[in-house]
């Protein structure tokens, strides 16, 4: 037996925010890096363009992820997102590998800076576009689950965080005239994305690598189970992965010999719509054996010996 949660409504349209916010700030940051001819402002505009990738990447998964099961994927295509978050990590990694060598040039041929009040209005400007997107992504992919609004979120967090950075280096080599100090900026932007990069990598391979559901869905679980084991149930071989958006959990139920068909698969319905209430976008399946019954015991483990 199974059940399955129904999948939400599309999430595309926030990949196309994420994509207008992108060409957004691309033109702002590139605006402030000519005013200006910032190091650290160019570094803070080829990561918009590394968000402008992952974003149509995230636009593409998102579609591929939310078409229906077919013959020759059973389970439906939720492990895309994984693909889009590996993906923007990668891009992550190359883009600081880009600001890093441009900072190195930058700090071997010193060059002064130029317009900086207005350069630094305008990435200001740019920064307050990412912040309020990532803001409105982040809340709708932790609501709904999907590891590819929530890596868009971070990417454009760390977008944020690190422009601050920028503006606040700028604005210090401006007042001192520290020329030093903006290829150094732009090399510590190129560290810190480089951690977030490498976090979205790890998250999207243990995706797809099947890990198990967090701890905490686990135990919400094991609650359920719980309850019915006080009214005369057991389980074992219970087993959870996610998929994107969706949890599938499946598990043993054990019920008494000498029950009917009926009244097993009754009991099984009620377990399968309880775990459901707690765990997001569960697809159940269950497997009924007899409590009295020691070949019920043989299977407890992940591969049956036959």
């Amino acid at each position: 037996m199974n059940a399955a949660t129904k999948l939400s409504p599309s999430l595309k349209r926030y990949a196309w925010l994420s994509i207008a916010a992108a060409i957004a700030t691309i033109l702002l940051k590139g605006v402030a890096w000519r005013l200006t001819g910032s190091v650290g402002l160019l570094s803070d505009a080829i990561e918009s363009l590394v968000n402008l990738a992952g974003a149509l990447m995230a636009l593409w998964m998102l579609t591929l992820a939310e078409s229906p099961a077919d013959d020759e994927h059973a389970h439906g295509h939720g492990k895309a997102e994984y693909f889009s978050s590996a993906f923007e990590g990668l891009l992550i990694l190359l883009a600081a590998l880009a600001i890093g060598y441009a900072a190195v040039v930058r700090l071997m041929n010193p060059v002064p800076l130029e317009a900086v009040g207005v350069g630094l209005l305008v990435s200001v400007l740019a920064s307050i576009i990412n912040f309020a997107t990532a803001r409105t992504l982040l809340a709708v992919g932790k609501k709904r689950h999907s590891i590819t609004l929530e890596a868009d979120a971070h990417h454009l967090m760390t977008d944020v965080w690190t422009s601050a950075g920028v503006i606040a280096g700028i604005g210090i080599v401006w007042l001192t005239d520290l020329l030093w100090l903006d290829p150094v900026i732009a090399l510590l932007v190129a560290f810190n994305i480089i951690w977030t990069g490498w976090h979205l990598i790890q998250r999207s391979a243990a995706g797809l690598m099947d890990t198990s559901l967090p701890l905490e869905n686990r135990q919400k679980i094991e609650a359920v189970l719980a309850g019915y084991r006080k009214q005369g149930l057991d389980f074992h071989a219970l087993r959870t992965r996610q998929a994107g958006r969706r949890t599938f959990v499946t598990l043993h139920i054990l019920v008494p010999g000498h029950w009917t068909v009926k009244q097993g698969h009754d009991w099984a319905e009620r377990i399968e719509l309880d775990i459901g209430k707690v765990v997001y976008q569960a697809h159940i399946t269950t497997h009924l054996e007899p409590l009295d019954d020691p070949v019920s015991m043989f299977d407890q483990e992940l591969d049956r010996i036959h």
